[in-house]
């Protein structure tokens, strides 16, 4: 006898993902702030805690030798690493819980957020900045946990996450600027193992942008139509039917991008073979994508985080072998 499909419960987010863990087990209570700050839908968190990852990868490489002539000493601060995964839950849930706040009125007139917590009634908007402050707080707990320069920096990206919601009034590539807030960790895993920048961090910096400007792209046409009417703007209403060739060129100038830090880094070889794989993933993603079809534009957009893990996976491979110039 086949099991009867489990409906979604009653005040669950359309795009969440069905049967995950907020609907099936959080208290009654805490659902609609776990559904504000996206816990519901991780992918945010992974997509903001891999650039963190990938340069604290890079700078460990970059600052040294091994240690006793042990190759894992090169390996990123697991400390570091730990910091940077709870400071993408936390930010990335005050960054979304923000984005709602000013959202509030525009999201009631979205198909895909309607049933966010603020335009479903769940939360009320000052309930919400009260928890995005809350959340901020936490963010800063772990922010001081690094040095002096990673501090700074850390301050500095919230200029750019106070301005993005207010982008995609004003221009037809908010996601430049969502690339600046989602990737500012590239900076700030190489400030946080060396207290300073360089060229490296630069380069990754900008690909990642790249990389989130051709993801977003993908996520944006979900809500063409709707933002259309809004008198909203992205990418995907700006590149319409041209998409894939501009995908083609982001995706390639981030390729280029991670080849390019990689050489200034010194990884080894096996940080370009396992690249090639997170290069072929991004080719992948621009061959498979409809873009009159909503849900593969959800799953290709979930998809990245795989893209993350396979970057995150290079750098460190790249870090067992001799520098490939």
């Amino acid at each position: 006898m086949s099991e009867r499909p489990t409906s979604p419960p009653q005040d669950a987010v359309a795009d969440a993902v069905p049967q995950n863990w907020v609907d099936l087990y959080a208290p009654a209570f805490a659902k609609p702030y776990l559904r504000l700050m996206r816990a519901d839908r991780p992918i945010g968190s992974w997509l903001l805690m891999w650039p963190c990852w990938w340069s604290a990868a890079l700078a460990s490489q970059s600052a040294g030798l091994p240690q006793d002539g042990d190759p894992l000493s090169l390996f990123p601060d697991p400390w570091f690493l730990f910091l940077f995964a709870l400071g993408a839950i936390v930010m990335r849930g005050a960054g979304c819980t923000y984005n709602d706040f000013v959202d509030r009125d525009i999201d009631g007139g979205v198909a895909r957020t309607r049933s966010r917590p603020i335009p479903s009634g769940a939360v009320s908007p000052k309930a919400a900045f009260l928890f995005a402050i809350f959340l901020s707080l936490i963010g800063f707990l772990v922010l001081i946990q690094f040095n002096a320069f990673t501090i700074g920096l850390g301050i500095a990206s919230l200029l750019v996450i106070a301005v993005y919601p207010f982008m995609k009034r004003i221009t037809y590539w908010p996601q430049i600027v969502l690339g600046l807030a989602m990737n500012w960790g590239a900076l700030m895993g190489w400030a946080a193992v060396t207290g300073s920048l360089s060229l490296v961090p630069l380069l990754l910096f900008f690909g990642a942008i790249c990389w989130t400007i051709g993801y977003d792209t993908i996520y944006a046409h979900q809500d063409k139509e709707d933002d259309a009417l809004l008198g909203l703007k992205s990418t995907a209403l700006k590149f319409g039917e041209k998409t894939k060739p501009w995908l083609w060129l982001f995706y390639g100038l981030t390729s280029l991008s991670f080849i390019g830090a990689g050489l200034l880094a010194g990884l080894g070889l096996a940080y370009y073979l396992v690249l090639a794989l997170g290069i072929w993933h991004l080719a992948r993603q621009v061959w498979r994508l409809d873009i009159a079809k909503p849900a593969l534009c959800l799953q290709l957009f979930r998809s990245n985080r795989d893209f993350g893990l396979i970057m995150f996976i290079a750098a460190v491979a790249g870090t067992l072998g001799p520098p490939l110039l």
